[in-house]
């Protein structure tokens, strides 16, 4: 028995107990290519279509179109969209986008050269863009296209018979011949149990079975490309539906999920206000604590906001926290913690002695130590007259208050251990009539008069909790009352979440399956000789050429000796050692493939 594995062309054969007899219709095969004469069974084991790139199309429209849509659909055109694809996102995350107004309008501030052609390239909006969109709308089409057809293909090949053998075994890769004293039945009927045995789909067709088997290596590759389809409509969805808003909320107040409660709010094409889920909640206190020393002094070690929240319109009100990287799902929608600061609570009286001000004002952190600035505008207010006179005042708050030369008063350390309030002090017009939006943490002193004493200084005052700010001229006054904490949150809708972890997770089986099942084909044929043996030939054809192939012919043929023994071949010589005591009389051990290239 001869077991034969071509490398690269060249067959390296070990001794043979009887050379194959050469069919007397193969006379006419000479010049002929391999994948020729092997015919349908050296087809292709993919269901990858066949290169039509280089190929010229047909005349007229009809031709044109047959062509481009061959190769939008080719598995290159998809892979270069896929990679225009990552290209395109690379700007959207370099470069703010709309959902972050503020950002791009700082942006376009400290840019003003370079932002008026990012906006006519659509930079701002990178993934709504007409660029971006032609790009995922052609990879999408090409993998529809790709998928579709390779799908059914790969059904027509489940259902159908693997390919009858060819004409000449010793064509393929790895083959193997031997003769036995076993009848041609008994062959064809052991190689069929054997292969079954080994889970091989066969087919028997007069004095030959046709084996075949790793489909699973096609299944996996068509699992990737409808995963990979399965995140493109993932992404679509997150995009479409996605929205998300901001809320900035003192410890004590609520939030209602609203349009008119947002501070801010972007929605998606298909999500608007009135695809809002009706839940709230409410801020109870906010846990912050801070290494107190080593080298990481003043940095966070907990951040939690303590809340109720209740879901639906009748929702009873359950406790929960939210702290960073551990968002809370209401409703359905995730609330993410964003950042937190301090709300110096003050109330304010006018020159009539009324309070026209009084509750938290929260100030925005400047650094990670906690040091805040802030405005206080009481729209309200009323002079001696009686008349309106707005007052406003502007200032730093510090949760640990320190002064030196260099920084002036700021905050050495991020929690309440000295907290103070410096204000500076305003009156006249907030313009808050005109109907114009102003930001409620900025001061507009256009039409605003700062005030002084009676010494001509700047009226400007450091005040701890319980001091009073007394204003000149007996325009009122404004009281530190105490500290409150707040948070903000971003209550975000996503869709599409869970298809795409679907699909991603699916994308990594196919690409396994489709990388580690090798998918081959195996022919035996038994043929009655002159001499009155059975010439049994065994030939295997594996996608790719590789030793697993060689190796799976030898462990079938050594399988098949008991019932079909080879026999010695008369003309070898003996060993000079005589014979292997191992091995039975008349069974001449199958040799591997590395052992038939080196013989």
């Amino acid at each position: 028995m001869s077991i034969t594995q071509k490398n690269g062309g060249d067959a390296a054969e070990t001794p043979a107990a009887e050379e194959t007899p050469q069919d007397p219709e193969d006379t006419g095969t000479a010049g002929k290519s391999d994948s020729e004469e092997l015919g349908a069974a050296g087809a292709q084991l993919s269901t990858q279509p066949a290169d039509t790139l280089a190929q010229a199309p047909g005349l007229g429209v009809i031709g044109w179109a047959r062509w481009m849509w061959r190769q939008l659909t080719s598995m290159r055109v998809a892979l270069i969209l896929l990679f225009l694809l990552s290209l395109a996102a690379i700007p959207g995350s370099l470069i703010p986008q709309h959902s972050d107004q503020l950002k791009v309008d700082a942006f376009k501030k400290a840019h003003p050269t370079i932002s008026p052609l990012y906006e006519r390239l659509g930079m701002f909006h990178v993934y709504s863009s007409p660029w971006f969109s032609a790009i995922y709308i052609l990879l999408f089409v090409s993998l529809a296209g790709c998928i579709v057809p390779r799908t059914w293909q790969f059904v027509g090949q489940l259902r159908s018979k693997p390919p009858a053998a060819p004409r000449n075994l010793t064509r393929l890769p790895a083959y193997s011949t031997w003769h036995t004293d076993a009848t041609p039945e008994q062959v064809t009927a052991a190689a069929e149990r054997a292969l079954r045995g080994r889970r091989f789909r066969t087919s028997v067709t007069g004095g030959s079975v046709a084996a075949e088997k790793g489909y699973l290596r096609e299944a996996g590759n068509l699992l990737f490309h409808v995963a990979l389809f399965g995140l493109l409509i993932g992404f679509a969805a997150t995009s479409l539906e996605a929205a998300q808003g901001g809320k900035l909320i003192v410890e004590g107040d609520g939030f209602t999920n609203n349009l008119t409660q947002y501070d801010d709010f972007s929605g998606g094409t298909l999500y608007g206000k009135s695809d809002l889920k009706p839940f709230g909640f409410t801020l109870d206190s906010f846990d912050a604590t801070y290494a107190r020393t080593g080298p990481e002094r003043g940095s966070g070690r907990k951040f939690q906001a303590n809340i109720h929240y209740w879901n639906g319109a009748d929702g009873k009100p359950v406790k929960g926290t939210i702290s960073v990287n551990h968002p809370l799902s209401i409703g359905g929608e995730q609330v993410y913690l964003i950042s937190h600061g301090y709300a110096p609570v003050v109330t304010v009286k006018d020159a009539k002695g009324n309070i026209a001000y009084q509750g938290a004002v929260p100030f925005l952190p400047q650094d990670n130590l906690g040091t805040a600035i802030g405005v206080v505008k009481v729209p309200d207010a009323l002079g001696k007259d009686g008349k309106p006179d707005e007052l406003a005042f502007r200032g730093i708050f510090t949760p640990t208050f320190a002064l030196d030369n260099v920084q002036g008063p700021h905050s050495s350390f991020p929690a309440l251990d000295y907290p103070a309030l410096i204000l500076n002090a305003y009156h006249g017009d907030l313009g808050m009539d005109a109907g114009l939006p102003q930001n409620v943490y900025q001061l507009d002193t256009t039409h605003m008069t700062q005030l002084k004493d009676d010494n001509g200084e700047l009226v400007s005052k450091a005040l701890k909790p319980g001091d009073t700010l007394t204003l000149p001229d007996g325009r009122g006054s404004l009281r530190f009352d105490g500290v409150k904490t707040w948070a903000s949150f971003t209550i975000s809708h996503q869709a599409g979440n869970e298809a795409a972890l679907v699909s991603g997770a699916a994308a990594i089986l196919g690409l396994m399956g489709s990388l580690f099942i090798q998918r081959r084909r195996i022919w035996v044929r038994a043929l009655p000789s002159q001499d009155g043996t059975t010439l049994v030939e065994m030939g295997g054809l594996g996608r790719s050429e590789s030793a697993r192939i060689a190796d799976e012919i030898g462990d079938v043929a050594l399988q098949l000796q008991p019932d079909a023994p080879a026999r010695p071949d008369p003309d070898e010589a003996p060993d000079d050692d005589g014979p292997d005591p191992d091995q039975p009389p008349g069974n001449p051990a199958p040799q591997t493939a590395d052992e038939g290239a080196r013989a």
